[in-house]
């Protein structure tokens, strides 16, 4: 009788050590949402140093960037003299391009957003966020892999049917404890990988720890890389949905 106790004791005792741990364990979705929410917050602002690289030259761009959940954003560049005051913004799913030099607003099309942005690596929609990894996709968790210093979750995006995206499949490597984005790799509808997104430098700002510099590397553009280094981050301020207007991204400085 004593044995049979110790048995029943025993298998109760592992499938509540089992159950706690897939509790503990994150859905894919959860992962990819929990990061999204990290990375935007409710309402932000950024200072962002871009660098250009090309194997016979080398361009710096200076922006500011303004977003509220995921709806609203907004980025000003600040430098150099030449692009300075041009501005992008987004209002749900309409996106503007303010061009100061000739004092022109330029509606954006869905077709353009996978088109290089400002000559980076980067896409228009890398920076506009017109697509989103949580709603536009579908989600399945790999498995846990280590990509450096960081233990991650292996998470792969497929778009679903009706989404309007860029890639046609990003795989996504979270951090397992503060879902911190630290690898991207995004394949065109063929399975070519095209480019791969590293975060590198992990600070922490407020309750968040993001990645203070990024870099995107075309998979087949030797000595080519777009560098972004972030100089501040803000999650504090609150922007009104009016903050995001045509009139605003003309006036700001």
């Amino acid at each position: 009788m004593k044995t049979k106790y110790s048995f029943l004791f025993l298998a109760c005792f592992f499938l509540l050590i089992t159950t706690g741990l897939q509790a503990q364990t994150p859905t894919a979705t959860e992962i990819v949402k929990r990061a999204d929410e990290n990375r935007k917050g409710e309402s932000s602002f950024s200072e962002i140093n871009m660098t250009i690289i090309r194997p016979s030259w080398t361009r710096e761009i200076g922006i500011k960037a303004w977003s509220r959940g995921d709806d609203y954003s907004l980025a000003l560049i600040t430098s150099p003299a030449k692009e300075k005051g041009q501005a992008f913004l987004k209002r749900k799913k309409d996106l503007w391009n303010w061009q100061p030099s000739i004092s022109r607003m330029i509606k954006m099309s869905s077709s353009v957003m996978g088109q290089s942005w400002m000559g980076s690596d980067f896409t228009n929609d890398d920076l506009m966020q017109q697509s989103s990894n949580v709603n536009d996709y579908t989600h399945q968790l790999e498995k846990t892999e280590k990509v450096r210093e960081f233990d991650c979750y292996k998470v792969i995006l497929i778009p679903k049917e009706d989404a309007a995206v860029v890639w046609g499949k990003v795989i996504l490597w979270i951090s397992t404890t503060d879902f911190v984005e630290i690898k991207t790799e995004s394949y065109d509808e063929d399975g070519v990988l095209i480019n791969t997104f590293n975060g590198y430098d992990v600070q922490t700002y407020g309750k968040r720890k993001l990645a203070s510099r990024m870099e995107i590397v075309p998979a087949d553009k030797p000595n080519q890389k777009t560098v972004m280094t972030v100089l501040k981050y803000d999650f504090n301020s609150v922007f009104e949905e009016s903050f995001f207007s045509q009139q605003n991204m003309q006036k700001l400085k």
